[in-house]
């Protein structure tokens, strides 16, 4: 399964399920996307517990319905808000002071659980691109049978990615232009 990133950390999250996989159904594969994310997300120092993918998948659908919302320009569903605003309680940051010699420094810093850590971050994440004004542009990918969102940086991309969706839609395209036309026979 070859997973879609380096989106917005949201659309990420939501591109965790594509047609046919959920990258949130087994841990080894959630910590493939994990990996992917290193610099974005504070990773959990233990391998992430199975149980704690539910809440994981519930945030994401969240996010997902919210996102939907926004891109539809309708309101988004209470539950859905009131899920992303429960997540952010989870673990917020706070500055924390530390000094190395006769230097300070501050350093974010967050209590609470791996997953309480990790659901903050995520919601963080999803109220940084539902409040982005350019929510209204995330688009799904035009590929049959795709489901990937993405952030177009140029108003002419069609595809979750040139090299999956893009190449996959150029050989279907050739293949029809240049198939041997076997009805004249």
């Amino acid at each position: 399964m070859e997973l879609l990133t380096g989106e917005p950390l949201a659309l990420d999250l939501v591109n965790t399920r594509s047609r046919d996989h959920d990258a949130l159904d087994r841990t080894a594969d959630f910590g493939d996307w994990l990996a992917r994310q290193s610099d974005r997300l504070t990773l959990p120092g233990e391998p992430f517990p199975a149980a704690d993918l539910a809440a994981v998948r519930r945030l994401r659908g969240h996010v997902e319905a919210a996102l939907d919302a926004a891109r539809q320009a309708v309101p988004a569903p209470p539950d859905s808000i009131a899920a992303i605003n429960e997540a952010l309680r989870l673990s917020p940051p706070y500055p924390r002071l530390e000094a190395r010699g006769v230097v300070f420094t501050s350093v974010a810093r967050r209590d609470g659980t791996d997953v309480s850590r990790l659901l903050t971050q995520l919601a963080e994440a999803a109220v940084e691109l539902l409040t982005d004004p350019d929510v209204g542009k995330v688009r799904s990918c035009e590929a049959p049978d795709c489901r990937m969102l993405f952030l177009p940086a140029h108003p002419r991309r069609r595809w979750c990615s040139p090299t999956l969706c893009g190449n996959r839609i150029r050989v279907a395209r050739y293949y029809q232009r240049h198939k041997p036309d076997h009805s004249q026979t």
